[in-house]
């Protein structure tokens, strides 16, 4: 598989992607959200790739925080990560990353599904 020069952050895209695949190589599927949450953290800490593990996203409005949101993980200070146990892509997941994504003011997401079939991803890029 050639490697696209064209994405953002492709080097720690494909370095994350790679160690996603091997955990579920290794778990599978079938397991609770919380159980890959827990996967990738040791992961990412084995491979010493810094991350944060369910931050908050405060959303402000002139000024005055008026809600928040939790995401899963925070990798290299500038790639939202967001786990879920499904099959399919929801407009629902991909909206709520999007969101993440405007609330931190950052430019990459990437929604990852264990599912029966094997690992889907879907990057999405805040583009304001």
């Amino acid at each position: 598989m050639a490697i696209r020069e064209d994405l953002i952050y492709k080097d720690e895209c494909y370095r994350i992607i790679g160690l996603i695949f091997e955990i579920f190589n290794d778990v599978s599927c079938g397991h609770k959200e919380k159980f890959y949450q827990n996967a990738v953290a040791n992961t990412f800490t084995e491979n010493k790739i810094p991350f944060k593990k369910e931050l908050k996203a405060r959303v402000n409005y002139k000024g005055k925080e008026i809600g928040y949101y939790y995401f899963d993980f925070l990798v290299f200070n500038k790639i939202v990560i967001e786990l879920k146990q499904k099959n399919y892509f929801s407009k629902k997941d991909i909206d709520q990353l999007y969101s993440y994504l405007r609330a931190m003011n950052l430019k990459l997401g990437i929604l990852i599904y264990f599912t029966k079939d094997g690992i889907k991803y879907k990057r999405i890029v805040n583009l304001k």
